[in-house]
């Protein structure tokens, strides 16, 4: 079996691996430059077509279409996108003799669009995963063709749960492997009314609002806590970054739970929330730093 791989972060470098392992030749491998201005704290796609000689290329979102004819000379069996950013045009996906298939970082149909951990995360969710769907026109929304829950514990930030969702992403292709080696595509539907699509997320989205409740602060908190933008919030004329929180008291009786914000007590920071619970910040910075 022939592919061409799509594929960028973690789960690129895992799930390429694994189509390797399997015997899967990979004809080539599209993948993203790192970007200068972005924390890159993910394993590299490129390096890894570097150590196995595989030939690769790092086009912009503009030049896809340009290299349709290339697609259409190597004619692969199977077409693999892995938390590859740009959209694929169909042309290309068409190019694909048996399925073009991604990998998404939700137990589809719920989730869909970008950032599907941190969006799980901000919305208290117990639980998420990885799914492999076959690719249509509109993001995550063609058939799926395996997928693998992962707990999200209380305290996990969205980097603990990327972990765990990228070895699901391993574990979904290993499953999916025997059958798509005999040109199998398992399938069952992708019921989209089950699920909502979400957009991408700016480093401004991660302002706290201390009228929310406690939890939606530390759910917020963990969904964007560092190497992730962080979510900050304005004290004593700086803005700072909040990369821990507990839920989990006690807390002072000092404290008075009918002003909302920041409160220090006994050289301990709290967060004072709109339900007049408490979240206590363990870990801060300025966010000049």
């Amino acid at each position: 079996m022939h592919a061409v791989v799509f594929a960028y972060h973690d789960v690129g470098v895992n799930c390429l691996s694994a189509l390797l392992n399997a015997g899967i030749q990979v004809d080539l491998v599209v993948t993203h430059q790192d970007d200068p201005n972005e924390n890159v704290w993910f394993g590299s796609v490129e390096k890894l077509c570097q150590e196995k000689k595989i030939s690769y290329i790092t086009p912009s979102a503009n030049e896809l279409d340009a290299l349709l004819p290339k697609f259409q000379a190597i004619a692969p069996d199977y077409i693999f996108s892995f938390y590859y950013r740009h959209m694929i045009p169909e042309q290309i996906l068409a190019c694909a003799k048996i399925a073009a298939l991604n990998m998404h970082g939700s137990l589809l149909p719920k989730y869909r669009g970008r950032a599907p951990v941190n969006w799980a995360i901000l919305h208290g969710e117990t639980e998420t995963g990885a799914t492999l769907h076959v690719m249509e026109a509109k993001p995550d929304a063609g058939d799926i063709v395996g997928q693998v829950a992962v707990s999200i514990d209380p305290d996990e930030t969205a980097t603990d749960v990327f972990s765990k969702v990228s070895q699901a992403a391993v574990s979904v292709i290993d499953q999916a492997l025997p059958s798509l080696l005999k040109g199998i595509v398992p399938r069952r539907a992708n019921e989209l009314q089950k699920g909502s699509y979400f957009g991408g997320r700016k480093p401004a989205d991660g302002q706290i609002h201390w009228n929310q409740t406690a939890k939606q602060v530390h759910d917020l908190v963990r969904a964007v806590a560092p190497p992730y933008p962080g979510a900050f919030t304005a004290y004593e004329g700086k803005t700072m970054i909040l990369a821990r929180t507990s839920l989990k008291g006690p807390f002072p009786s000092k404290l008075n739970l009918g002003v909302c914000g920041i409160q220090v007590v006994d050289n301990r920071v709290f967060g004072i929330c709109g339900d007049h619970q408490v979240v206590e910040v363990l870990e801060w910075f300025p966010a000049s730093k």
